[in-house]
């Protein structure tokens, strides 16, 4: 980049390899990771963190009411993602000083100091497997106490997950639970038998099995702390329904823990609208432009404003426009590449639409290293498609549009004056349909990260659709290597 030349113009390629390889991702990650654990030797402590597999481990707090299936949704995230599974018993599986001040305080029956605890969950912590492969913690904190202790030791989760359910199915879970004394998995004779007959051959019952009294006390106490666990982990909790089959309650909690909080960093919105002709993407690209203040790159006005002034470029396609030709694709590359590459652009990012219209033009596009991050196809039927259109008029006195259903015209003289556009006829519309859908197959699966959005409806639901896709991070891809790990 020539930061003498003017206009001034980045490379779209430098914020292409810096949201592909997450890099101001990565800058806060370690910023947060120095100012928590204040290291000696920062550089050090820093080029240690980036010599592991992964820098963003993982790191979630599952919790929930007795019975309501912590055990197996924890065990499901850390197959998935795996991460460390943390029990408190797994915790006092080791023989330190610390466990052995805990055993200690078991023994005698005493409560066991939240700080003593503390201290052994941070031991954990710091072992090289969760510090390479991140963590569950399973049931921990339990109050609020514990939790404010955590997050004063620097130990805070980027995802907390909580299970709800009715007290009634809780207690009925907790009376038929039973357990795999082998790999102390928990089932139930209703809600969760196992599939394997050997399995279920050697389940056992719990060895102390509660009353349904104690059971009630213990609902009760978790009650009393969960509305405060709520309130602490309010930025990043996520409540979740567990009076379902548990295979859907894991399909959830692992939606939420690949998701991704609203970053710090920046970003630039690259934004592509598909659609049938009259599925709205005009209108849907200047409502984002408008609020978002990106670029509106609308290709078919770009070219009419080229054409209009005495440039090379703009004398070289008036011929194409004034005889209504469609103008050559390399063309029409040459004339967005360079509006795309204006400082504008590149810093506020952009709402393309009208280009590319088939695979080859698509491919192109991403030679000149402008991809997208969000694609959107703007879906609705052929019939609403004719519907829209070739009802439409403009009046010529006032330059207002006007349509026979959606927006009649105010007078019998107006609806007289309209002018219809002889390129809207149906005969016109149906080949131009004909044409896209020849071109969508290939188009969606050049891009298969794009997302359908139904047009048939309010504009303005429309735009809320493609808005919640564009101001939310992606969720987060684990790659072949780190879900084949261990």
């Amino acid at each position: 980049m020539d930061a003498t030349a003017r206009p001034l113009r980045i490379p779209p390629q430098m914020a292409i390899y810096a949201e592909k390889h997450d890099i101001f991702d990565l800058v806060q990650t370690l910023l947060r990771n120095l100012m928590v654990d204040k290291p000696e030797d920062p550089i050090q402590y820093l080029i240690n963190i980036l010599k592991r597999d992964r820098v963003d481990v993982p790191k979630i707090i599952l919790l929930g009411p007795p019975a309501s299936g912590k055990r197996t949704i924890a065990k499901k995230l850390c197959e998935y993602t795996q991460a460390i599974h943390i029990t408190l018993s797994n915790i006092l599986k080791g023989d330190t000083d610390l466990t052995r001040a805990v055993h200690q305080y078991q023994e005698k029956n005493q409560e066991i100091p939240k700080e003593l605890w503390i201290k052994l969950i941070q031991q954990r912590l710091s072992k090289i497997d969760c510090v390479r492969r991140g963590w569950v913690l399973e049931a921990i904190p339990k109050t609020q106490a514990e939790a404010l202790c955590l997050q004063e030791a620097g130990i805070t989760p980027d995802h907390v997950v909580m299970l709800e359910a009715p007290d009634v199915v809780l207690i009925e879970r907790s009376l038929g639970k039973k357990i795999d004394p082998v790999t102390e998995d928990v089932y139930h004779v209703t809600f969760m038998w196992p599939e394997s007959a050997e399995v279920a051959k050697r389940l056992e019952s719990p060895k102390t099995l509660m009353p349904v009294e104690m059971i009630a006390k213990k609902l009760q106490e978790y009650h009393t702390e969960a509305h405060s666990l709520k309130r602490i982990y309010h930025c990043c909790l996520k409540t979740i329904n567990a009076d379902q089959p548990h295979i859907d309650v894991f399909s959830q909690a692992l939606n939420y823990v690949l998701s991704r909080h609203r970053s710090a960093s920046p970003y630039t919105p690259r934004i592509l609208l598909f659609g049938l002709p009259g599925s709205g993407k005009s209108l849907q690209a200047k409502l984002i432009a408008q609020k978002y203040g990106v670029v509106n790159i609308c290709c078919g006005e770009l070219l009419k404003a080229v054409s209009a002034d005495e440039s090379h470029m703009g004398e070289l396609i008036k011929p194409y426009l004034e005889t209504e030709q469609q103008v050559p694709g390399s063309i029409v590359l040459q004339i967005l590449t360079e509006r795309m590459s204006r400082m504008d652009c590149t810093t506020m990012g952009w709402v393309l639409h009208g280009f590319p219209q088939d695979v080859e033009q698509a491919e192109k596009l991403q030679e000149s290293c402008f991809i997208p991050n969000r694609v959107f196809f703007l879906e609705m039927t052929d019939d609403i498609a004719v519907e829209r259109v070739t009802l439409k008029g403009v009046d010529p006195v006032t330059g207002e549009w006007y349509h026979s259903l959606y927006k009649p015209a105010p007078s019998p003289e107006v609806q007289a004056r309209l002018r219809f556009n002889l390129h809207d006829s149906e005969a016109q519309l149906l080949k131009k349909l004909k044409e896209y859908w020849f071109n969508a197959v290939d188009l969606r699966a050049f891009y298969p990260q794009a997302v359908n959005i139904n047009a048939d409806q309010d504009p303005h639901t429309v735009f809320e659709s493609l808005e919640s896709r564009i101001v939310g991070r992606l969720p987060k891809v684990l790659s072949n290597k780190e879900t084949n790990v261990g």
